[in-house]
């Protein structure tokens, strides 16, 4: 292997890893209060638009990556937008 795909493989590997304690914060506590709902709907439409490129371009790194972070931003944004807002006083 080349080492600019093994860059690509570790750069992929790392990115996509740094979602995983926030997927699992939110899976075990199922809270979102302090999570941006509109930050994480540009992310979410973000890597789906970096999913379509790598499928187009048949690089790998951007394909794993991509759709793995795409499943961890989707999970964060269903609980973010099931959650109800605490009602005022």
């Amino acid at each position: 292997m080349e080492p600019t795909s093994w860059i690509g493989y570790t750069a992929s590997l790392l990115t996509t890893i740094s979602f995983l304690p926030q997927v699992i914060k939110v899976l075990i506590e199922r809270k979102t209060r302090d999570i941006s709902r509109n930050m994480y709907l540009v992310l979410t439409v973000g890597l789906g638009f970096w999913l379509a490129y790598g499928i187009l371009k048949e690089d790998l790194p951007i394909i794993l990556a991509n759709s793995v972070t795409l499943v961890f931003t989707m999970v964060i944004l269903y609980f973010k937008l099931m959650e109800k807002e605490p009602e005022e006083n």
